[in-house]
């Protein structure tokens, strides 16, 4: 008997998204795509699977002002959700000097530039140096 040949990844993907389940490499093209089309600086995508339990994807970006990180979280939020992601935290919307999207395999880091410089969570994942943040006199 012949096997039916493998389907397309877009078919595969519908199928997932129909059992309400999206891989970790969906939502974060979800996630890039969104910040992209909203205009997100130094957008970073880390791979950390085998690193950490937590999640498989980490992405890091800054906003313009404190209103620009507030829409691009709340953006990345809806267009997970209507990729079919679930459960979605989102902390530190108040401030938005960094706010963290979680939709579990995916935690997405948005930051004001400033913020972003100081904290460097890339240094931890990347082993990168990255900016040098200013000292405050």
């Amino acid at each position: 008997m012949k096997r039916a040949p493998a389907a397309s990844p877009a078919g595969a993907l519908s199928r997932n998204r129909a059992r309400g389940v999206v891989d970790a490499d969906d939502a974060t093209r979800v996630v890039l795509t969104s910040l992209e089309d909203d205009k997100a600086e130094d957008i970073l995508a880390i791979d950390i699977r085998g690193k950490s339990s937590f999640a498989d994807m980490l992405v890091v970006a800054s906003g313009r002002s404190a209103r620009h990180v507030g829409a691009l979280a709340d953006h990345v939020t809806r267009k997970l959700k209507e990729a079919g992601v679930r459960e979605i935290g989102v902390e530190g919307m108040p401030n938005c000097d960094w706010v963290l999207v979680d939709a579990g395999d995916v935690v997405v880091h948005l930051f004001r530039p400033e913020v972003r410089a100081f904290y460097n969570i890339e240094r931890i994942w990347t082993g990168s140096p990255g900016p040098t943040p200013a000292i405050p006199s």
